[in-house]
């Protein structure tokens, strides 16, 4: 009688075992995927506070700038979600959200007040920025933060903005060039400049004049080039002259 009753005790506390194994790695399942959702929004609101600084550099209008406190929301949301005893995320969330009900600032910022950095990862920094924000317009668009009409005109400034700096970045190099009197090169820069112009969709006045001084730069190597070409044949036809003249001319007795 002892010993079905035993087995009986040692089975159930199998069965015991097995359901504390299985809910204790349910537990740890589920935590996992809590810490790898935290990274996830950790990154993302990381991400955001960084097109947030770098506002500096590349300019933000007040409808991306309200979007991106959008997106901040969204994250720190979730994050307190996840972690409700995360006092500094509720505080980053409350501040968030009532920087979020202040009226947007008319002013938008304009194209016309960027200024080129000197150092090419700088520059390569600023296209890069001005490249995310164009695809968070369309990430947040998806999630409903920015309208339809605003994200058309949003990225519309934001490649015409990229075709400025690609621009001036080119006739910069090519005058730079031209200074050095290498003139091939400058030509090679100010070729891809009006590549660029010629090639947009957008035809506004910028376009127009900074097209029309390119082209009046190229007409004007291309003459220095013909002069240069010219010297170069002169000074060459010389040396041959020279050269044939010491050839036939009367040897000297020594």
């Amino acid at each position: 009688m002892l010993l079905p009753i035993i087995i009986s005790l040692i089975i159930a506390l199998v069965i015991i075992a097995v359901i504390v194994n299985v809910v204790q790695q349910h537990k740890e399942r589920i935590a996992s995927l809590k810490r790898a959702e935290f990274t996830k929004l950790r990154h993302l609101l990381d991400d955001t506070e960084d097109m947030l600084v770098n506002s500096a550099n590349v300019p933000l209008t007040p409808i991306i700038g309200n979007m991106l406190l959008k997106r901040t929301a969204f994250a720190l949301r979730a994050m307190v979600e996840l972690d409700p005893t995360a006092r500094d995320l509720k505080q980053r969330l409350h501040e968030t959200e009532n920087r979020l009900k202040e009226p947007l600032n008319p002013d938008a910022a304009s194209n016309d007040n960027l200024t080129l950095p000197d150092n090419d990862q700088q520059l390569i920094a600023l296209i890069r920025g001005i490249k995310k924000l164009r695809t968070t317009l369309r990430s947040e668009h998806a999630r409903g933060n920015i309208e339809t009409a605003a994200v058309i005109a949003e990225d519309k400034r934001l490649e015409v903005l990229q075709l400025r700096i690609n621009v001036e970045s080119q006739i910069k190099r090519g005058k730079q060039a031209r200074s050095n009197n290498m003139l091939g090169s400058a030509r090679q820069y100010f070729e891809k400049a009006l590549t660029s112009l010629t090639n947009t969709s957008h035809q506004d006045e910028y376009v127009v004049s900074r097209k029309a001084e390119v082209i009046q730069t190229l007409e004007d190597i291309a003459t220095e080039l013909k002069a240069g070409n010219l010297r170069d044949r002169e000074k060459k036809e010389e040396k041959e002259n020279k050269d044939i003249d010491e050839l036939f001319a009367p040897k000297r007795k020594w």
